[in-house]
């Protein structure tokens, strides 16, 4: 799956519109099923009927009616010690003190985070599907923060693609949030972006690459850069990290492809640098395929497709021809869409010291991820879809990363590097501002395939 590709994936929605909050996490996202009633949801999960309309005020308004497919969110029992004490403050230290009302309303370091979550949550379609596990994660943040002494008040308004989110905006509570997270469809960034204008809040685009408003806006946070901006990024750090090899590029006759955009652009780099590179041809002899390596410096290899046939016969012919002269040294450079590939060709990816460009990594072996994939079959009695990248992980990546920094330096918070101090477990954040505009994330990385048999992640 291309980049360019994921992002259009994730952009696609209903729901009516809702608020609900609560000051930690839900316990759990239910779907209607037919013939449910609101008391039969309480009871089944172990809660009242009070706290089930409290966490959905919605069933409270005249003539509401459970719908087949609707969304029902689940708090924990009112007893439960995930509730947040609202009535202290919660300093950067951690310890609790009496603020004065005035005071915890002007500085966010000293109260609850006020966070905003504006996305498709349902189970009528795929954005929907994807948009609750994003948002899942999110709840999994505020827990994880509440434990390390972090009070976050959540709301979450569910917003469709066809919806007019200005009419989301108009509830008096989107108007106090620190932070919102949203929206999906691009078409909904620019009346989110004049409201967070006017209002001084903060905007997380988890997703969207199409936000002008970038530009003109110092509050917008844009998590994913435009392929034009990723290919000017890995290009740099690819002349960095390979600047004493050689670079062959081959030509695989896929018509369809659109990598050119990378390959030209990296060619007219190196001709400006005075670097010498060689271009050859899947469909070449094994004696012309040969001739484009070099035999005095390490070679790195360059696709113009990201296609698995192409690769295959690729990885065959370096095979070939690494056999044959057994003193080159190859390494391979690709693209995101090969972490599909992964389980197939794995071996190869270690034989030839495989390098693949990505704005996000998930180690399946890695104690994190089993930990937090434990945690959230716990919590929501069920397994995060098999997908690139994990939407629950980006959820919580996301909502810690900004929490915790808006926690640490309240409105001042601008996302650079290393100031935070949390490793994300998937996608690399770090943001540097747009000319006079908002913020941009520049965190990148390389998964790096070693000849040795390990993987490793090198983010810059």
């Amino acid at each position: 799956m291309s980049f360019r590709y994921l992002l259009l994936l994730l952009l696609s929605v209903f729901f009516a519109d809702s608020a609900l909050s609560q000051t930690t996490k839900w316990k759990d996202i239910h779907t209607v099923k037919r013939k449910e009633t609101i008391y039969g949801i309480a009871r089944d999960n172990g809660i009242t009927e009070a706290e089930l309309r409290r966490a959905n005020p919605e069933m409270n308004e005249p003539g509401y009616k459970l719908k087949k497919g609707s969304t029902v969110f689940i708090p924990f029992p009112s007893t439960s010690s995930s509730s947040s004490d609202t009535k202290g403050a919660v300093p950067a230290s951690g310890n609790r003190v009496k603020q004065s009302s005035a005071q915890s309303e002007t500085d966010m370091r000293h109260r609850a985070i006020r966070v905003g979550v504006m996305l498709p949550l349902h189970d009528i379609n795929g954005d929907g599907r994807r948009m609750v596990e994003y948002y899942r994660g999110v709840l999994m943040a505020c827990d994880s923060l509440r434990q390390n002494g972090i009070s976050v008040d959540i709301r979450a308004w569910n917003v469709p693609e066809d919806a007019d989110i200005r009419i989301t905006l108009r509830r008096k509570e989107a108007s106090l949030c620190d932070l919102i997270i949203g929206p999906l469809y691009s078409k909904q960034v620019k009346p989110l972006s004049d409201f967070a204008a006017e209002h001084n809040i903060k905007v997380l685009i988890p997703f969207s690459i199409n936000a002008p408003e970038l530009q003109t806006n110092r509050n917008i946070y844009q998590v994913y850069q435009s392929p034009a901006d990723q290919n000017e990024t890995v290009i740099s750090r690819f002349l960095e990290r390979f600047a004493g090899s050689h670079v062959v590029f081959i030509d695989c006759n896929d018509t369809t492809s659109r990598k050119g955009i990378f390959t030209f652009g990296l060619r007219r780099r190196l001709e400006t640098m005075g670097r010498h590179y060689s271009i050859t041809n899947l469909k070449s002899s094994e004696q012309a395929f040969t001739k484009a390596f070099s035999t005095t410096m390490p070679n790195v290899v360059i696709l113009n497709t990201a296609r698995s046939p192409e690769l295959n016969v690729a990885m065959a012919k370096l095979n070939g021809v690494v056999t044959a002269n057994q003193n080159l040294k190859v390494s391979l450079f690709g693209y995101t869409e090969w972490m599909m590939y992964t389980r197939h060709n794995l071996d190869n990816y270690y034989r030839f010291d495989t390098y693949i460009p990505a704005p996000f990594f998930l180690n399946p072996l890695s104690p994190r991820t089993a930990r937090f994939e434990q945690k959230y079959r716990w919590n929501f009695h069920a397994d995060m879809m098999q997908s690139l990248p994990r939407f629950a992980i980006t959820g919580f990546d996301h909502a810690y990363y900004f929490i915790k920094g808006l926690h640490l330096y309240g409105r001042e918070f601008v996302g650079p590097k290393g100031v935070v101090g949390y490793t994300p477990i998937q996608t690399p954040l770090y943001f540097e501002r747009i000319g006079n505009g908002g913020l941009q994330n520049r965190g990148m990385l390389f998964v790096h395939y070693t000849p040795s048999h390990t993987t490793e992640t090198i983010t810059f």
